[in-house]
C-alpha cells in the first residue's frame, strides 16, 4: 500500500536480512512478488506495494566461484556469489558465501540461509 523511496526500501531490506529475512514486494495492482529492491512490478508496471518478510533460506540455482580474491576483497579465501531461490516464495536473490573453493563445496540445490548483511561484501549467506 506504499510507495517508499528506494533509499528507504534499501534500508529496510537490510535490516531484514539481519534478522536472517528476505524482504519481498507485492504489487497491488496484480499480486506479483518480487525481491524488495526492485523499483516497480516487473509485471504491471505498479509502482504501489505490500512489503512482505519471508525466512531467507532457499536453495541455489547458481553460483560463481572466486579463488583468487579481487583487489579490495583480500580478506577472504575463496568464496562463491550465489544465486539462490527462497524455499516460501519462487524469487530470486544474490549473495556472498564464503569459503567455498570448488565446486565440491557447493552443489546446485544446496541450501542456503541469509546470515545477514556486510558493506563490503553485501548479502551473506552460510551453507545449510
Amino acid at each position: 500500500m506504499t510507495n517508499l523511496n528506494p533509499s528507504v526500501v534499501r534500508e529496510k531490506f537490510i535490516e531484514s536480512v539481519q534478522k536472517s529475512k528476505i524482504l519481498a514486494k507485492r504489487c497491488n495492482d496484480c499480486s506479483t512478488i518480487r525481491i524488495a529492491t526492485v523499483l516497480y512490478c516487473e509485471n504491471c508496471h505498479g509502482r504501489k506495494y505490500k512489503l512482505i518478510e519471508y525466512p531467507g533460506i532457499g536453495y541455489v540455482n547458481t553460483f560463481t566461484i572466486h579463488t583468487v580474491p579481487p583487489e579490495g576483497f583480500e580478506d577472504v579465501d575463496g568464496y562463491a556469489w550465489v544465486v539462490f531461490t527462497l524455499d516460501d516464495v519462487s524469487i530470486r536473490a544474490s549473495g556472498f558465501l564464503p569459503g567455498i573453493k570448488k565446486p565440491a563445496d557447493l552443489p546446485i540445490g544446496s541450501k542456503v540461509k541469509v546470515n545477514g548483511f556486510d558493506v563490503k561484501h553485501g548479502l551473506v549467506l552460510k551453507k545449510l
